[in-house]
């Protein structure tokens, strides 16, 4: 739990506000009236920001008063802004936004190739066994095999994925 000093606008957690006070002996659930006596109010959790996704977050933005409470402050993030190097170099918003966008396609493209991997292994004793008995691999598991080895080229990837299903 967070506590907002009201002099000062620090916000700070309930551990560090009893070890400002250490020969203060403190009930185990901090009251309101407790933190009334000390000139501090709770803050409550406030609600998250709508994001869109597959690039969008909610991140913290310090702390509003809504209606007499103190509440958690989130924004639609994430917020880009120009930057300069050590060299002096400039990297435009635009250019930082761009970068941040590939490494979250990057990111997730892993994360879907991961699992694409994990499914076609799941389904490699197919073809192993098939070959140790010359047999033929049934067409719907052949389909499969190359619908999940096929995925990266499709439409929407790696946001959006239409997984195959796995034959009988």
């Amino acid at each position: 739990m967070e506590i907002r000093n009201r002099s000062t606008g620090a916000v700070t957690t309930v551990s560090q506000f009893k070890a400002e006070y250490p020969n203060t002996s403190f009930p185990k659930q901090i009251t309101t009236e407790v933190l009334n006596s000390f000139g501090y109010d709770a803050v409550l959790n406030g609600a998250a920001a709508t994001v869109t996704a597959p690039y969008g977050i909610s991140t913290r933005s310090g702390v509003e008063e809504i209606d007499g409470q103190w509440f958690t402050k989130f924004i639609a993030g994430p917020v880009f802004a120009d930057t300069t190097d050590d060299d002096g170099n400039v990297t435009t918003a635009a250019d930082n936004e761009i970068a941040y966008k590939a490494r979250i396609d990057s990111e997730v493209a892993a994360s879907v190739r991961a699992e694409r991997d994990r499914l076609i292994a799941e389904t490699d004793w197919v073809v192993v066994m098939a070959k140790e008995t010359g047999t033929n691999i049934a067409t719907a598991m052949k389909t499969y095999r190359q619908e999940l080895r096929d995925l990266p080229s499709a439409a929407g990837f790696p946001h959006t994925i239409t997984w195959p299903t796995k034959p009988s």
